[in-house]
């Protein structure tokens, strides 16, 4: 299922705040994203009814199963392209807005291709290290 590139953002962004809060709420959601408050109850209300997060009756925002899928997907697109752009020369600031945008629209082919190049690429690295290293 396709969803919108703003419910993804939402889903990663409940990932991240997750990993750093043992708990997330959408005041939460609202202040790392710099949106109002009834701008993110819209937004919670429809990944609730989408079956992405589960809300309790304190407020506390947990990603469904589905939900966290997207979210990973999501983040480690983020993650994989933001440090490749970096080494590739761009600027850490442009190279993290750049990947936010590309990580929504690169295809499952292009992303896991760029993803096999980085690995390659390290490993090769790794083994010249190694190589130099037992000189």
């Amino acid at each position: 299922m396709k969803i919108q590139e703003s419910a993804e953002n939402y889903l990663e962004t409940i990932l991240i705040i997750g990993n750093r809060k043992p708990q997330v709420r959408s005041i939460d959601i609202a202040n790392e994203l710099d949106f109002s408050k009834p701008s993110v109850s819209v937004a919670m209300k429809n990944l609730r009814l989408n079956g992405y997060i589960q809300m309790d009756h304190d407020g506390f925002i947990t990603l469904t199963p589905s939900g966290k899928a997207i979210a990973d997907k999501i983040y480690e697109r983020h993650q994989l392209l933001s440090k490749w752009l970096e080494e590739l020369g761009v600027d850490p600031k442009i190279a993290a807005e750049d990947a936010c945008r590309m990580e929504h629209v690169i295809s499952a082919e292009s992303f896991d291709a760029i993803k096999k190049h980085v690995r390659l690429m390290e490993e090769k690295l790794k083994n010249a290290e190694e190589s130099k290293n037992q000189e």
